[in-house]
């Protein structure tokens, strides 16, 4: 059995892309990437093509978006393989997380303990550590196929959901706070220090941090329906993230920096850690968080909120032109030719993939045309955000027919009215 295992190891190092092993996914997928790339490169030098096709533009277009668009499907589906198998070694990090800071716990009381002493606030934190910890860590095993403690964090677009996190950390401050409370009350013999502890949970005290509470589990719960609401409205494209990130609490789907995140995860920190300060001060009570304070997460949910609101939109088109070569005459559109779709928003955040920029779809009347994958040296020209160039095919009846954009997303655009001559 020991040499099945060995070699079991062997056949899962190194090289390995079979896709059982964590080691695996990530090494196929950081092959295939390599492979599409060198490809995509290739074909955007007009090497590598077919000696049949190579004498027809459009038939070279099509040829290469039908490979590149074949290669970007095995490169998402090993993008997914290695996001799975990354949450499933994810879970075991975050309990180290976890059982680290209770580590640090210890080390700290037992450093600010020398010359004040023991208490039994101290007993009361260490325990309500270790039991929280240990909650966690049943927790995070039951979830261990979908991040373990970041389940609950991830949201419907596998991306870590930032007024989720902030809700997390706020009830877990919460709740580690009573339990201290209570395993001090439960230590306690004499009478007069019960109800001192029984006092530390008046609310007049404790009203800053429960407002406060209150306030970010709504705003987690409103934004999630805003979201689907507006999703469902077509208000706002949403696509799936191979994995969640640690930099999806700070950027947008696209990866950018988003200043409504980025400020409400800053104001957010900066007020849990005052709060844990003034329980470790004050330890027989809740933390007496100040109204100032409060009222700046206040501000700082109200502005992550507007800006979740006001995000997205639906793409729209603007123009439809004629394409034109260099030396073509000026002319109506006629079947065969090339039309330029002129807007905003066919490319929703997150669809940069070649992958998903290949299921980009344009209808001419009732035809349905894939946007063909023009490769340029480091990327696409086509399609973009703000233009896409599709060819009209031949079984498009002359007239007035419309034209509509179906994104990856699977939004649809205003119709564009054009006519089509013989």
């Amino acid at each position: 059995m020991a040499l099945d295992e060995a070699r079991a190891k062997s056949a899962h190092g190194g090289g390995c892309t079979c896709g059982d092993c964590p080691h695996g996914a990530r090494e196929g997928h950081r092959r295939a990437v390599a492979a599409f790339l060198a490809k995509r490169d290739e074909l955007a030098a007009g090497q590598g093509l077919p000696g049949g096709v190579a004498q027809s533009v459009s038939a070279s277009r099509q040829w290469v978006s039908d490979e590149l668009t074949e290669s970007a499907r095995s490169v998402a589906e090993r993008s997914r393989e290695a996001g799975d198998a990354w949450l499933h070694t994810l879970w075991t990090r975050t309990l180290v997380v976890v059982w680290g800071g209770v580590a640090l716990l210890v080390i700290g009381e037992a450093v600010t303990a020398i010359g004040a002493g023991w208490s039994t606030a101290r007993t009361a934190g260490l325990i309500a550590a270790c039991v929280t910890a240990g909650l966690l860590t049943g927790a995070a095993r039951v979830h261990r196929s979908r991040g373990g403690l970041l389940a609950p964090l991830i949201g419907e677009d596998n991306r870590l959901s930032t007024s989720r996190t902030v809700a997390a950390s706020w009830v877990l401050l919460a709740a580690f706070a009573v339990l201290v409370l209570a395993l001090q009350l439960a230590g306690a013999s004499d009478h007069a220090d019960r109800d001192a502890l029984i006092e530390g949970l008046d609310l007049v005290r404790s009203a800053g941090v429960l407002t406060v509470l209150a306030l970010v589990c709504a705003v987690a719960v409103v934004v999630r329906r805003v979201v689907t609401v507006r999703v469902l409205g077509q208000r706002l494209q949403k696509l799936r993230a191979d994995r969640p990130r640690a930099a999806d609490l700070l950027t947008d789907d696209s990866g950018r920096g988003s200043f409504t995140d980025v400020q409400y995860v800053l104001v957010s920190a900066v007020a849990v850690l005052f709060a844990a300060v003034r329980l470790a001060r004050r330890p027989e009570q809740l933390p007496d968080l100040p109204w100032g304070l409060a009222v700046l997460v206040a501000v700082s949910a109200a502005t992550y909120f507007a800006g979740k609101y006001a995000e997205g939109g639906r793409p729209v088109i603007l123009s439809v032109v004629r394409a034109r070569e260099a030396g073509d005459l000026d002319a109506p559109i006629r079947t065969g030719d090339d039309i330029e779709i002129r807007g905003a928003g066919f490319v929703p955040p997150g669809a940069g993939s070649p992958d998903r920029l290949a299921r980009v779809v344009v209808r001419i009347g009732r035809v349905h045309v894939h946007v063909p994958l023009i490769p340029v040296t480091g990327g696409f020209a086509n399609p973009s955000d703000t233009v896409l160039t599709v060819p009209v095919p031949v079984e498009v009846e002359p007239g007035a027919v419309e034209v509509q954009v179906v994104t990856a997303a699977g939004v649809e655009t205003n119709a564009c009215l054009i006519d089509v001559t013989d």
